[in-house]
């Protein structure tokens, strides 16, 4: 199986760990032992944030925000990317790339494959990075009626497009994958050309989807660990990601596996119509 990248679930599952863990907390420490990430680790950091108390844990698409009064630390997990609470005792791994250290603990940020990133959004400024996002799939703002507005006359497959940042955040191909098998939806037709009620459909899906991921910790694949060190539990529930060429769990026949828009895709060439 290839390997995919913390969605949605997984990051909000970290951000709800480490969120009792840190809330309060007052930074003592800013340690970067590898400032070269998918961007450099802004070098103000280890000055700015000392003596800074954490205000809160929130997330938007796939970025965890860590709130301070001056502004907002933005963590990406990258590919392998994990944020865990450690004891102040705990040895330095190879990967451990930074950590903000409080009175009672760390919490260290490791990326083996460092596509992750470390950056700062002041206060009052939304972040270039998150400027062009889409609504949160599980706001109400994420409606059919706006899901039906941003496919009129479009040729691009349904995949591609609810995958797409700007329009919907957080739908990543294990989740996009799910939630068009439980809809009925081929993942290569025309998002044009798909009906009202069927994109309801789909948007009620992708938020069953993705609330039962978070609510099972996300989804494990290969690198993935919660904020809390453990593992999500999502991935014994799917039924087509990643099980290309196995029996559809509806109708028993072989699910096709097929490349979409440079993605593994897996549908049930019957039951996705």
């Amino acid at each position: 199986m290839a390997f995919e990248m913390p969605e949605l679930p997984e990051v909000e599952t970290t951000c709800r760990g480490i969120s009792p863990h840190v809330k309060g907390s007052i930074v003592r420490d800013f340690v970067v032992r590898q400032p070269k990430l998918r961007w450099p680790i802004p070098i103000f950091l280890s000055e700015r944030l000392i003596d800074l108390s954490v205000l809160d844990v929130q997330r938007r698409g796939k970025y965890i925000l860590i709130q301070f009064d001056l502004g907002a630390l933005m963590i990406h997990l990258g590919m392998s990317g994990s944020l865990r609470i450690v004891p102040l005792s705990e040895p330095v791994g190879k990967h451990d790339h930074v950590d903000i250290c409080f009175d009672d603990n760390i919490l260290r940020f490791t990326d083996p494959r460092r596509f992750g990133s470390v950056l700062w959004q002041p206060q009052g400024e939304i972040h270039e990075l998150l400027y062009k996002l889409g609504p949160e799939p599980l706001s109400e703002e994420f409606s059919s009626d706006y899901l039906q507005q941003r496919c009129l006359g479009r040729k691009v497959s349904i995949k591609q497009l609810i995958m797409d940042s700007k329009v919907v955040v957080g739908v990543g191909n294990i989740y996009a994958s799910e939630a068009l098998f439980k809809a009925g939806i081929d993942p290569r037709k025309a998002a044009g050309s798909i009906s009202a009620d069927t994109l309801m459909l789909l948007v009620d899906e992708i938020k069953i989807v993705l609330s039962a991921a978070i609510t099972q910790g996300g989804t494990t694949l290969k690198d993935f660990v919660g904020g809390d060190g453990k593992p999500g539990y999502f991935k014994q529930q799917l039924n087509v990601y990643g099980r290309g060429g196995q029996p559809c769990v509806d109708c028993l026949t072989p699910l096709s596996e097929i490349r979409l828009g440079q993605r593994a895709s897996v549908f049930c060439r019957v039951c996705q119509r």
